[in-house]
């Protein structure tokens, strides 16, 4: 994470825990974050420099009046656009979501699926995870058709690869060792 998106992420994190707002502002966020991932429009808006930051507030302004966010959110995403520095709003989002977690004793995790998934599967997966880590977990979960079949997961500097296409690379390369 930049050093800015750092900062931000701290200084957003250090206001909701005074104001005893952490639950609102994650929820804000993730909403902004769906818009994010919905719109190709407003990802170039928080990317390009063409925009000036009266333009960049504006659009900002009208997203949140229309996403119904407000409070300390909606206040640190203004100044983010009046400041110019939408485009590190992915990175201060994930190290917003980081500082929550770390906070509540949460442990991170990404699975990576060939497919998406039932609910129960999701469940047996959570559950052990959270075995494992013996703690509650936040698992990210993404779709990744290359897979062919099985997951891959990451919690912190661990990596589990039980991805059918992981064992078909490496049938493959033990029957190029038994030529």
């Amino acid at each position: 994470m930049s050093g800015v998106a750092a900062r931000y992420a701290s200084a957003l994190f250090d206001l909701a825990r005074d104001e005893n707002q952490i639950d609102a502002v994650s929820r804000d966020l993730e909403s902004f974050q769906r818009m994010l991932d919905e719109s190709a429009d407003l990802r170039r808006l928080i990317r390009s420099p063409v925009f000036s930051a009266a333009e960049q507030r504006a659009a900002v302004d009208a997203v949140l009046l229309r996403a119904g966010i407000g409070g300390v959110a909606a206040n640190l995403l203004r100044l983010v656009a009046s400041k110019r520095r939408l485009f590190v709003l992915p990175q201060m989002i994930r190290g917003y979501r980081a500082l929550v977690a770390r906070s509540k004793g949460i442990v991170s995790a990404e699975v990576r699926l060939a497919e998406r998934p039932s609910a129960k599967v999701m469940d047996d997966i959570r559950s052990a995870l959270r075995d494992m880590a013996g703690s509650e977990v936040d698992m990210a979960v993404k779709i990744d058709p290359s897979l062919i079949g099985g997951l891959v997961v990451k919690v912190g500097s661990r990596m589990v690869d039980a991805s059918l296409k992981t064992k078909l690379n490496s049938i493959r390369i033990a029957m190029k060792e038994a030529r």
